[in-house]
């Protein structure tokens, strides 16, 4: 009667962990996934707008790839967005779960206008350059070091810690940009004359090469290094890695300094490398979206080139639909969500089995 009665009370079915799935059955799931997601969304479309499918996302190619100028803006997004990515990924792969990288970016690229508006003109250019990425490096480490400290030393909630960080960063921002523009138009003027100059076919091309060697760093530092090793330790136990020597705190601490120093250089990119000029909008949400691009490649930064692509070519793509169909923005923010929700879920079926119970 008791084994009946455990058998009633037990559920249909369980959800088990897999054992690590080939990597080309991990990819099948990736890639069905995808295909059922577009074909929602074309039904989505066709019940929402009335029209073909196939047209818009026709659109939605021709708004990342249309023209060389929508191929090198689809590059350069990438490439920012990347260098975000790259920045938040040692934090989240020891458990550190730093919000904050929108305002680390935005101080960084605060620090890097802030040299160019007191000192343009008025030291050589290459001393220039190198007091902006020192400036921007800075601050994005002090930025970032903050909270870690009160982690490592208080067990202070970081992602509570991290996210009003990003306020103040806004605020800030807000404030010097009062005190530099004396007009009503509350917008500081480019300053293209201070800003990196053009290398190679694009004025994009500079940025894009010094984010794709980051990539390539970043890769051996997380993989090869001992400093990685201890990164990855420290997220899968910190008991374990206070057992075998590992000196949490100092990681820590040192892997938010990493992490800060990175989001100072995606704000010198932004500043000196893009729009020569700041404003609160400057990070444009890239510190929540790197969360996601960097999640999806479970932390590996040569995988992160696949998901941040696929996130760029979505918000381009999304873009251009708005403006040829001439239908809501809210429409195309629906056919990007449903396409990184399956995305999203694909990996728990790639995680994740169910099975039926004796009951089921």
């Amino acid at each position: 009667m008791t084994e009946q009665k455990k058998k009633a009370r037990e559920p249909l079915f369980h959800i088990v962990k897999r054992a690590e799935l080939p990597l080309f059955q991990a990819w099948g799931i990736r890639v069905l996934a995808v295909l059922a997601a577009l074909i929602l969304n074309a039904l989505i479309l066709m019940i929402l707008t009335g029209q073909n499918p196939l047209a818009i996302y026709g659109s939605m190619f021709s708004g990342a790839f249309g023209t060389a100028r929508r191929i090198w803006n689809l590059f350069q997004a990438l490439a920012m967005l990347l260098m975000v990515s790259l920045a938040v990924t040692p934090a989240f792969k020891m458990r550190f779960w730093n919000i904050g990288a929108e305002g680390q970016v935005l101080v960084g690229g605060l620090a890097t206008a802030a040299v160019m508006f007191y000192f343009g003109g008025k030291m050589p250019t290459w001393l220039l350059f190198v007091t902006m990425t020192a400036a921007s490096v800075l601050a994005g480490i002090v930025w970032a070091v903050i909270p870690a400290v009160f982690r490592a030393k208080w067990k202070i909630n970081e992602t509570l810690f991290t996210l009003m960080m990003n306020y103040i960063a806004i605020q800030l921002v807000s404030f010097f940009i009062n005190t530099w523009v004396t007009s009503g138009s509350g917008t500081l003027s480019p300053m293209s004359e201070y800003g990196f100059p053009k290398v190679g076919p694009s004025a994009y091309f500079l940025n894009i090469m010094i984010v794709l060697v980051f990539t390539v760093v970043m890769y051996i530092y997380l993989r090869f290094t001992k400093h990685g090793y201890e990164i990855a330790v420290v997220g899968e136990s910190e008991k374990t890695a206070m057992y075998i020597g590992v000196n949490v705190k100092k990681v820590v601490v040192r892997t938010m300094v990493l992490s800060g120093a990175l989001c100072g250089v995606a704000g010198l990119l932004l500043v000196g490398g893009t729009s020569h000029t700041i404003s609160t909008s400057t990070a444009g949400g890239r510190g929540f979206t790197a969360i996601i691009v960097s999640w999806l490649a479970k932390f590996d930064p040569l995988y992160m080139i696949l998901t941040a692509f696929l996130v760029v070519f979505l918000q381009a793509g999304s873009a251009q639909i708005v403006t040829d169909f001439r239908i809501d923005s809210a429409i195309s923010d629906i056919v990007t969500a449903v396409i990184l929700f399956f995305i999203i879920g694909c990996e728990f079926f790639i995680n994740y089995r169910i099975t039926r119970s004796e009951r089921g």
